[in-house]
C-alpha cells in the first residue's frame, strides 16, 4: 500500500532536481534545439497529465544566444569598424551641411547613428542583392535612416559629392536626395517607401507572403530570399506594425525576419519609461508564434556576467526600466558607477578594477557586430516560421552630449566642437573646419577599407538598395477580345459588378495573361459573386486544404489549394492592400508583371487605408482597385457606415490614381482593358479605382465611337428625344438611370429637351483641364488650347444638370471650365437605412430631383416660367420644405 504524503513539501526533490538539470545540460550541450524540442515535449506531457505549466512569453533580460553557443565573427572587424565609422561621418555631414546652409530643411541623424551596426552586419555579410538569376532579399529600411544609406551608397561610388550636398534640395540644377526612401522620387534606388510609421512592417509581412504566393504558383524559382524589416521600438504602438504579425507566423514565414531597433525612444521621450520595450515586444512576437531573439548585451558585459556568480547583475538589470536606461547613457561612467552599481556593494566590486571610461562605453548588444551576426544567422537558419530580433541600442549613439537624450530624435545639427570631437573620434582625415561644415569624405577607390566594401559586396550579388525595372514585352488584349461585354446583356439584367465578374473569369482563363492576374478579396467573395472563380482557380492555401469542405458536394464548393490564385485576405482591407502593394510592384521586385484586382466594399478602401494608397503610388503600384457596392444609395438597407458617396473625392488626391465610375459593363471592360494596355504595355506607373455596384439592370450594347469618350471621361450617350436641347445632363455610375428616366419626364411632361451625357471620369476631365490650363498660362503667345471638356460640349445649348450617387464636389471639380451652367446634385451627408427608392428620395438625386433642378435652373435662365417650375416641384413630389440631407 502507497502512502499519501499530505504535502509535496514534505519531500526534498533538491537531489533529483539536480539529475534533470544535469541530464538537460548534457543534452544542450550537443545540441540546443535538442533542448527546445525535449522542453516542448514535456510541456506537452504536463498537460496531457493534468499538471498546469507556465507559459514563458517573456524570458530572463539576457541575450537569447549565450556566449558559448556563438559562432566566431567572420569578417575584418577593424575594417568593417573603418566603414562604419566612415558612414556614420557621411551621414551626420549630409544632415549637418545642409542644415548650415538651409536653416531648417531638416534630416535625421540619430536614427542611423542607432542602427549603423545592425545595417552593416547585414550589409557585409547576409543581404544578398541576387541569388543567381533570381533577384535578391527585400530590405525594409527604417526610414529616418535614410542618410546612412545614402553614405553608404556614396562610399561605394553609385552616389557622388553633388548628391550628399542636395539631400533634400531635389528642386535645384544637380541631383539631388530625397528626405526618406520614395521609388516615386528616386525610381532606380529605392524599393519600398517606409516612413509612415507602421506600413512599412506590415507591408514586409504580405511581401513575404506574396513570395510564397508565386513560388508555390511556380511563377518564380523559390530560392533563400529574405524579407529584412527594420523597424523601430516607437513605431510598434502604431497598429499596423503588429496587427499582423500572428499572419506571418499561421503562414509559416520563415523567409521574413524583423529586426527591431530597441533604441527606447521615439520622437519626444523614452517609448516606455516606466517598462520595459522589449519584455513587453517579446511577449507580443512569441505569443504570436514568432522565433524571437533579443540582442540586448554587447560583449563587454561576457566578462562581468561570467565573474556574477550570485545572479545580482542580471536582478539590477531587471530592477531597471528603459527610463532608467536611457538616463544611464545620457550620463557618464562615474554616474553608472554610482547609480547602477552603486546599489549594491558586491557590484561595486564587480567592476572595481574598470575606470569610468571603461564602464560608459560598455555596450548594448545592438551596436556588438559579433552578437548581431550570432543573431542574423540564427534567424537565417531558422525554419517553420518568422522571426523577430530585438536589438538594444542608444538613440545618437556616438553624438557626443546629443546621445540618449528625448531631443535627440530631432536632432538636425551638431555644435562646431561636437563635430570637429567626432571626426578626431573616429579618425576622419580631413581639417576641423571642413568637419566644421559637415564636407563629406570618401577614401581613394584602392584604399583597404573601400577595397573591402566592395568586395563584401560582389561575394553577396551587387548593390542594394537599387530598383530595376526590366524591358517588358508584355502585350495587351485588343478591346475586341471583349466582345462579349461590349455587346451589353441582351436585356438581361445585371450588375457592373457582375458584369465584372465575368470579365474577371474570363481573363483568369487566358492562356497568356491569365496566370498573371491576382484577384484579392477582404472576406467579401460571395458578396461579389466569385463563387464561381473560387471553385475555378481555387484560394490560395500554403497547405492546401487539410479539411472537406461541407459543401464538397456542391458545384461551387469552397476550395483552397497550394497553388491557389485568389488572395482571400479574411477581414482587413489593410492586410489586403499590402497585398495589392506587393503584387501590383511585382514587376519591378520580382520581374513579374503581375495583374492585382482588389474588390472591396468601396466604403472600406481609401477612406480606411489611405495612407497606404498613398505609398502604393509612391512604390510605382500598378493594378485594379475595384470599388464593390459603390455610392450612397445602391447598398440596400445598409446605413451610415457602408454607404460610400465620397471615395471618389479621396481618389482624386492620389497623383497616379485614374478614377472611373461607370454606368454600364461595356464602359468598365473598356477601362479594365485600357489600363492593361497603359499600365503593362506602355509601362506607365499609375493605377486604377473603379466603381461598381450591385444594382441589377439591363445594359445596353456600346454605342460606336464611344471608346474614346469613356476614356476621356465624358460622351453623349442619348440626344435630346425631339428637336434641339436646351438643357445638358449629367450622370454616372447608376444614377445614369435615373438621368435617363428624367430625360423623358422632362421631354413628355413639360416639353423640355435635355440630351444625356455619361461622365465616366469627372476627376480624369478635371486634370485634362487643369493640364490645358497650365500650357496656355505658360504660352501666353500662342494659340489658346482647349480641353477634352471644352470640346465636347462646345456648341450645346443650356444648364448642366450633374447627378452622381457622390457628393457634389465630385461634378463641382468641373466649375471652373463650365461658367454658370453647372448645378450639382449629390449625396452629401451621412447614409440611412432604407430602400434604393427612398434613399435617393432623400438624397435629391432621383429622376425626379434631376427634373425639378433642371426646371428651376431654366426658370432662373427665364427659359421656364417660374410658376410652373414651382408648380411642377409639386407635381414631382418634391418637399420644398425638406430638411437638408447634407446636414440631416
Amino acid at each position: 500500500m502507497t502512502m499519501k504524503l499530505e504535502t509535496p513539501a514534505q519531500i526534498d526533490f533538491s537531489e533529483e532536481v539536480s539529475e534533470w538539470i544535469e541530464a538537460f545540460d548534457e543534452v544542450i550541450a550537443n545540441d540546443w534545439e535538442q533542448g527546445a524540442e525535449l522542453l516542448e515535449t514535456l510541456r506537452q506531457r504536463a498537460q496531457q497529465a493534468g499538471v498546469p505549466t507556465s507559459s514563458e512569453l517573456t524570458t530572463r533580460y539576457l541575450n537569447t544566444i549565450p556566449k558559448h553557443d556563438e559562432v566566431p565573427y567572420p569578417g575584418d572587424r577593424a575594417l568593417e569598424r573603418r566603414v562604419e565609422a566612415l558612414l556614420r561621418w557621411n551621414a551626420m555631414a549630409m544632415v549637418h551641411g545642409q542644415n548650415k546652409k538651409d536653416a531648417g530643411i531638416g534630416g535625421h541623424i540619430s536614427t542611423y547613428s542607432s542602427l549603423a551596426t545592425l545595417l552593416e552586419v547585414g550589409f557585409n555579410h547576409f543581404f544578398h542583392a541576387k541569388y543567381g538569376d533570381q533577384p535578391g532579399d527585400f530590405i525594409y529600411f527604417q526610414g529616418h535612416a535614410s542618410p546612412g544609406v545614402y553614405a553608404r551608397a556614396y562610399l561605394e561610388g553609385r552616389l557622388d559629392d553633388s548628391h550628399l550636398k542636395n539631400f533634400r534640395h531635389e528642386l535645384r540644377d544637380t541631383p539631388g536626395l530625397s528626405s526618406y526612401p520614395h521609388p516615386w522620387l528616386m525610381p532606380n534606388f529605392w524599393n519600398f517607401p517606409t516612413v509612415s510609421m507602421g506600413i512599412g512592417p506590415l507591408n514586409a509581412i504580405y511581401q513575404a507572403r506574396f513570395m510564397r504566393y508565386l513560388e508555390h504558383r511556380g511563377l518564380i524559382q523559390a530560392t533563400e530570399r529574405k524579407v529584412w524589416a527594420f523597424v523601430g521600438d516607437g513605431e510598434t504602438d502604431e497598429v499596423d506594425t503588429l496587427g499582423a504579425i500572428a499572419v506571418a507566423a499561421r503562414e509559416n514565414l520563415d523567409n521574413l525576419i524583423f529586426v527591431v531597433n530597441c533604441n527606447l525612444q521615439r520622437l519626444d521621450g523614452p517609448v516606455r519609461g516606466n517598462k520595459r520595450i522589449i519584455d513587453e515586444l517579446e511577449g507580443h512576437f512569441r505569443g504570436a508564434g514568432w522565433n524571437v531573439i533579443k540582442v540586448i548585451w554587447g560583449s563587454d558585459w561576457d566578462a562581468l556576467f561570467e565573474r556574477d556568480h550570485t545572479g545580482l547583475l542580471l536582478k539590477r538589470m531587471e530592477e531597471c526600466v528603459d527610463g532608467d536606461f536611457q538616463t544611464f547613457k545620457a550620463k557618464d561612467g562615474a554616474y553608472l558607477r554610482e547609480n547602477f552599481f552603486g546599489k549594491y556593494p558586491e557590484l561595486l566590486e564587480l567592476v572595481r578594477d574598470l575606470t569610468d571610461e571603461q564602464l560608459e562605453r560598455l555596450h548594448r548588444g545592438g551596436h556588438d557586430p559579433a552578437k548581431i551576426y550570432n543573431a542574423y544567422k540564427r534567424a537565417m537558419e531558422h525554419k517553420g516560421g518568422p522571426t523577430v530580433i530585438l536589438a538594444k541600442t542608444v538613440k545618437g549613439f556616438g553624438m557626443g552630449s546629443s546621445q540618449a537624450r528625448n531631443a535627440t530624435h530631432n536632432e538636425k545639427k551638431m555644435v562646431d566642437s561636437e563635430l570637429a570631437a567626432f571626426v578626431k573620434r573616429f579618425d576622419i582625415p580631413i581639417p576641423e573646419e571642413a568637419a566644421v561644415h559637415g564636407t563629406p569624405y570618401r577614401p581613394a577607390q584602392d584604399s583597404p577599407e573601400i577595397v573591402y566594401l566592395q568586395e563584401r559586396r560582389r561575394e553577396l550579388g551587387g548593390y542594394l538598395p537599387k530598383r530595376e525595372v526590366p524591358k517588358s514585352d508584355f502585350v495587351a488584349p485588343e478591346l475586341d477580345y471583349f466582345a462579349e461585354w461590349t455587346a451589353g446583356s441582351n436585356k438581361r439584367a445585371v450588375s457592373t459588378t457582375m458584369g465584372f465578374v465575368s470579365i474577371l473569369r474570363h481573363l483568369l482563363k487566358d492562356p497568356k495573361i491569365g496566370k498573371l492576374i491576382v484577384p484579392i478579396l477582404p472576406d467579401e467573395g460571395r458578396t461579389f459573386g466569385m463563387e464561381s472563380a473560387i471553385r475555378q482557380v481555387g484560394i490560395y492555401a500554403p497547405e492546401g486544404q487539410k479539411y472537406s469542405p461541407h459543401d464538397a458536394d456542391m458545384l461551387l464548393y469552397y476550395r483552397e489549394a497550394q497553388d491557389g490564385q485568389i488572395l482571400e485576405e479574411g477581414i482587413t482591407e489593410a492586410g489586403s492592400m499590402a497585398s495589392f502593394t506587393a503584387a501590383g510592384t511585382a514587376y519591378a521586385n520580382y520581374k513579374i508583371p503581375t495583374i492585382p484586382f482588389y474588390m472591396y466594399y468601396s466604403m472600406f478602401g481609401f477612406q480606411r487605408i489611405g495612407d497606404m494608397v498613398w505609398a502604393f503610388a509612391d512604390s510605382r503600384g500598378k493594378g485594379f482597385l475595384m470599388g464593390g457596392t459603390a455610392g450612397r444609395t445602391t447598398m440596400l438597407g445598409e446605413g451610415l457606415q457602408h454607404q460610400d458617396g465620397h471615395s471618389i473625392v479621396l481618389a482624386s488626391t492620389v497623383p497616379t490614381c485614374i478614377t472611373y465610375d461607370p454606368a454600364f459593363v461595356y464602359e468598365l471592360v473598356v477601362v479594365v482593358q485600357d489600363g492593361i494596355r497603359r499600365m503593362y504595355e506602355k509601362g506607365e506607373d499609375v493605377f486604377y479605382y473603379i466603381t461598381m455596384y450591385n444594382e441589377d439592370y439591363a445594359m445596353p450594347a456600346m454605342p460606336k465611337g464611344a471608346a474614346e469618350g469613356i476614356l476621356r471621361g465624358l460622351y453623349k450617350l442619348k440626344p435630346a428625344i425631339e428637336g434641339e436641347a436646351v438643357a445638358q445632363l449629367f450622370g454616372s455610375g447608376t444614377i445614369l438611370n435615373e438621368v435617363l428616366r428624367a430625360q423623358e419626364i422632362l421631354a413628355t411632361k413639360y416639353g423640355v429637351q435635355t440630351d444625356v451625357w455619361s461622365v465616366t471620369s469627372y476627376n480624369g476631365l478635371r486634370r485634362d483641364a487643369l493640364a490645358v490650363e497650365r500650357w496656355n498660362r505658360l504660352h501666353p503667345a500662342e494659340k489658346e488650347r482647349q480641353s477634352y471638356l471644352q470640346t465636347a460640349m462646345a456648341g450645346t445649348q443650356g444648364p448642366i444638370i450633374a447627378a452622381s450617387d457622390y457628393m457634389k464636389v465630385v461634378p463641382d471639380q468641373l466649375s471652373p471650365w463650365l461658367a454658370n451652367r453647372l448645378v450639382s446634385l449629390g449625396t452629401d451627408g451621412f447614409g440611412r437605412s432604407d430602400n434604393r427608392e427612398h434613399l435617393r428620395s432623400h438624397f435629391e438625386v432621383n429622376a425626379e430631383s434631376i427634373v425639378g433642378a433642371t426646371l428651376s435652373k431654366l426658370s432662373r435662365e427665364g427659359k421656364f416660367k417660374p410658376k410652373q417650375a414651382q408648380k411642377a416641384l409639386a407635381e414631382l413630389g418634391l418637399d420644398v420644405e425638406a430638411g437638408d440631407p447634407a446636414r440631416a
